[in-house]
């Protein structure tokens, strides 16, 4: 069942409240990654992306000012509703906008299918990122 959400894009000072709730509940409590390797100091550097359903916080993004995009986490209750699509369109845009030739991602493999299907190919050997298997991926823009 897909329904859409609301993305909205600005800068951390703005998103940071909704955006943080979010990646603590997927990336540090759900899949258990280190706080110091989840706040690396980046944010205030990004263009970040949040996603709204029905006026709730549950999906964000960033895009890094090299073209990278990442911490793409949709809150479990909201998840295959297409709200993570949402956001990565959100974010190639951006990226477009920007003028980057290529997007690229360092990708979970469980969720390497998910990528492919907006375009990205994985390439290079299978590396640990806090803990958790990855490829990096890119998308020619």
């Amino acid at each position: 069942m897909e329904q859409n959400a609301t993305v909205t894009s600005g800068h951390w000072e703005i998103l940071e409240e909704h955006a943080s709730r979010i990646r603590r509940v997927v990336f540090i409590d759900e899949q258990q990654v280190a706080q110091e390797e989840e706040w690396d100091g980046l944010d205030s550097q990004c263009l970040h992306f949040l996603a709204m359903l029905k006026g709730e916080p549950v999906g964000t993004a960033r895009l890094l000012p090299d073209g990278h995009i990442g911490r793409v986490a949709v809150l479990e209750h909201a998840r295959g509703l297409g709200i993570g699509y949402q956001l990565m369109e959100a974010a190639i845009q951006a990226a477009r906008d920007a003028g980057h030739a290529r997007a690229v991602l360092s990708a979970q493999l469980h969720a390497l299918a998910f990528y492919e299907q907006l375009g990205f190919v994985a390439h290079g050997d299978v590396f640990m990122d806090a803990g958790i298997p990855h490829r990096e991926m890119t998308l020619f823009l």
